[in-house]
């Protein structure tokens, strides 16, 4: 498709969505269902002006949904306002880690007897399918950082956490293939790919965060300087962290999401002490600079530019996924494995996973369902292909990987509004029962 009609037909979609967002809301459908249905029709399943081939094209697409996960996983972060102290964190984190390693493993076992792939490529499909994503899942994430629901918390913790914990395991799966050097009994992967790489890029994204956040407070109150370019500061950050991460060999999604979390960590703990003060209340005019509202305004204004940015990414990507959607990559015989993945392993993966945690069992059904697949999975996979896994190993890998992200986009997507206002109005129904309404 030429350039022209490129122009025309993406500012045409944006226009449509502009106009149709809020009528969206009300159906069984998401914009992302749209962003797909586009893709497809000017794809090879349809009109055929626009290709993308997963192979040839590996590079082009591993970066295109690079930028696109760490700018969502920086917005993750910023939303989780909850101290680490606090026990809301317990359920994210068996998900991000102890259900997600489950995931990794139930898929490789299904990988090997029932894909018939060679057990580094099934656990490496098990690392690119584990990760929920933080890109597609907004409608179930946190809307903001006062948001106080359990369940959105729940998800949008998951999402900004696995995504890089699913790392070592991609690691593992290429190192199987002889592609990535494990070391005598996994030593070096154990050292190098786990405890280096998660706690290096924890640390790295922490430390920038704070670093960042605390100097631009500090220039705004003294000085009044650095107000405005919330733009250039979030891009600024993102790009800080995630290279310093990349150059220090640890996980990138990591940093991100951890220098998004300190951001907001700052703002919470700077407010707290605010309030404890006897300031003047700030006018419209000084809440950048205000000590008590400077922190609240920095961090809301970051997350403002960063979700604006998001949903324009995620348009292109989701379009890119649309227009894969090819016969010539899609092989019917693989998908099979989608219900199975949706009902039986995530299901098991985070009922195990939260085994004897005491959380409500509608709770739980939902986490179990909302297990949405995304950009995360299509980076991972495009990884792996510029790695050098063998053409055949690969288009396996793509045709499972397309079939699961393109399902979860509709199956979610259509469930999503019936099943959150379902899950709004028993939970609005519960609190009036407390309070004796």
């Amino acid at each position: 498709m030429s350039l022209d009609l490129w122009y025309l037909f993406f500012g045409a979609l944006l226009v449509l969505i502009a106009l149709m967002a809020s009528a969206v809301k009300q159906w069984p459908l998401t914009t992302t269902m749209v962003y797909l249905f586009a893709g497809i029709v000017i794809g090879p399943l349809g009109i055929g002006v626009a290709a993308i081939h997963p192979l040839e094209d590996a590079r082009f697409l591993e970066l295109a949904a690079e930028l696109v996960v760490i700018v969502s996983l920086f917005t993750a972060g910023l939303k989780l306002r909850a101290p680490f102290k606090d026990g809301k964190w317990k359920v994210p984190v068996r998900l991000a880690f102890g259900s997600m390693a489950l995931t990794v493993g139930m898929i490789a076992l299904v990988g090997v007897f029932g894909l018939g792939l060679p057990l580094g490529a099934a656990v490496l499909l098990g690392a690119i399918l584990a990760p929920t994503d933080p890109v597609l899942a907004s409608d179930v994430q946190l809307e903001s950082a006062t948001d106080q629901d359990r369940l959105r918390f729940d998800l949008t913790g998951e999402a900004g956490m696995n995504d890089g914990a699913a790392f070592p395991f991609v690691m593992l799966g290429v190192g199987l293939l002889g592609l990535h050097e494990l070391g005598d009994y996994s030593w070096r992967w154990f050292a190098a790919d786990v405890f280096w790489a998660i706690g290096g890029g924890l640390a790295i994204g922490t430390l920038a965060g704070i670093g960042v956040g605390r100097a631009v407070l500090y220039l705004r109150r003294t000085h009044k300087a650095g107000l405005g370019r919330e733009e250039f500061l979030t891009l600024g950050l993102i790009g800080l962290s995630y290279g310093a991460a990349l150059v220090a060999h640890t996980y990138g999604f990591l940093a991100v999401f951890a220098a998004g979390l300190a951001l907001r960590m700052i703002e919470r703990s700077e407010t707290e002490i605010g309030a404890g003060g006897n300031h003047a209340a700030p006018t419209h005019g000084d809440r950048e600079t205000h000590p008590e509202t400077a922190p609240l305004h920095l961090a809301e204004s970051v997350l403002t530019f960063n979700e604006q940015l998001e949903r324009i990414l995620e348009v292109v990507l989701v379009l890119v996924i649309g227009v894969m959607l090819a016969p010539a990559f899609l092989d019917a015989g693989h998908l099979w494995f989608v219900p199975v993945l949706f009902f039986v392993i995530r299901p098991i993966a985070v009922v195990l996973g939260l085994a004897g945690i005491g959380i409500p069992k509608a709770r739980v059904a939902l986490l179990s369902w909302f297990g949405i697949r995304g950009i995360g999975s299509l980076y991972y996979l495009m990884f792996a292909i510029g790695m050098g896994v063998e053409p055949g190993i690969s288009m396996q890998l793509v045709s499972v990987t397309l079939w699961v992200i393109a399902s979860s986009i509709v199956v979610h997507g259509i469930s999503v509004t019936p099943l959150m206002r379902r899950y709004q109005a028993k939970r609005g129904g519960h609190a009036r029962s407390k309070t004796g309404a």
